[in-house]
């Protein structure tokens, strides 16, 4: 057993538009003994997402918000270091829901072991974790991509919207990104094989991406909302899929945007051009995710998947991390070394 404390990082007081270092607090607590079957995990990499500021707020959501005074939710790779279960030992890795914290304990529920033979363990949180898995299931599920269809992606350089793209590309499909900066959008194409990537902090949103996709778009992969969506909409061909996982640009926001109402548009596009918008939550999909991981495993394997990580050093950072994350400041799947 250790005897070090236990560092995590909890909700002081719900944000009120953009989160605030105030909102966060690192604290120190004994560290939790494990009781029969259960395993005491050391956490090894933490994972930053957006939907983690949904769980600040207290409004009603499809999951239970975060406490003030408890660690902020998110999915972790750990390592066992005590174990009072049979079917975990000492130095195995772990998935689990630790949130924020060096230590955790947990029977296993909801975990999955990882081996860091077959993959680095931070990918466990990323390309064959939770965003690769919604990339996946969103995708296939309900974008459906067929050959020489025109697949659009928002937050493109992010670990959803990169996947997306690609499985778009393995499809037949043509795979169009949206991503912030030159940088990225040189990340896409050159790297990643997508065929065209527009700059949404460009002069001219929507002029570059209908230039972008001259013969409209059959799929949008939606992780962002507001002008991006704006500038979607008019090119969506008819019987278009809009799997929605995300609507990153209004997370912060404390009210209704100002300008024209466009939901009557949107409305009369849905039935005019026959949409098909659905929301969807990765475990949603939960049946499907041995073969998501299998069918992607092979894909990095053989050179069609590629997938980049930003790395942050140190549990104290994941406030400021995360904060930089609801801005677009990561660049490729955002991950806290903790020890």
């Amino acid at each position: 057993m250790t005897t070090d404390m236990n560092r995590r990082i909890v909700l002081a007081s719900r944000p009120h538009g953009e989160p605030r270092p105030e909102n966060f607090r690192l604290e120190e607590v004994p560290v939790p003994q494990p009781g029969p079957g259960q395993v005491l995990l050391r956490t090894r990499w933490l994972s930053l997402d957006p939907y983690m500021r949904g769980r600040m707020s207290d409004a009603k959501s499809y999951a239970a918000p975060v406490e003030i005074g408890a660690p902020i939710t998110a999915e972790t790779v750990g390592e066992v270091v005590a174990s009072n279960h049979p079917d975990y030992a000492v130095g195995e890795m772990l998935t689990a829901f630790a949130g924020w914290q060096d230590y955790f304990v947990t029977d296993g529920k909801g975990s999955r072991k990882v081996d860091p033979a077959a993959a680095p363990p931070s990918t466990a949180l990323g390309v064959l974790g939770m965003p690769g898995m919604t990339a996946y299931t969103g995708l296939l599920n309900i974008g459906r991509p067929k050959f020489g269809e025109t697949v659009v992606v928002a937050a493109a350089a992010g670990p959803v919207g990169s996947l997306v793209g690609q499985i778009a590309k393995i499809h037949g499909a043509r795979a169009v990104g949206i991503a912030g900066g030159p940088e990225k959008c040189r990340y896409l194409t050159e790297e990643l094989g997508f065929d065209a990537a527009v700059d949404h902090r460009g002069p001219d949103l929507p002029g570059a991406l209908a230039a972008a996709c001259p013969k409209g778009i059959d799929v949008y992969f939606e992780n962002v909302g507001g002008a991006v969506f704006a500038a979607v909409m008019p090119l969506l061909n008819p019987f278009a899929r809009i799997p929605v996982c995300g609507l990153v640009s209004a997370y912060n926001a404390t009210e209704v945007p100002p300008g024209p109402d466009r939901l009557p548009g949107l409305m009369r596009a849905v039935l005019t051009n026959r949409l098909h918008i659905q929301g969807f939550i990765v475990w949603d999909f939960a049946e499907q995710a041995e073969t998501f991981r299998k069918e992607v495993a092979g894909w990095i394997q053989d050179g069609r998947v590629r997938y980049r990580e930003d790395v942050v050093e140190g549990l104290e950072n994941a406030p400021e991390a995360f904060m930089g994350l609801l801005k677009g400041r990561n660049f490729g799947k955002l991950v806290v070394r903790v020890s």
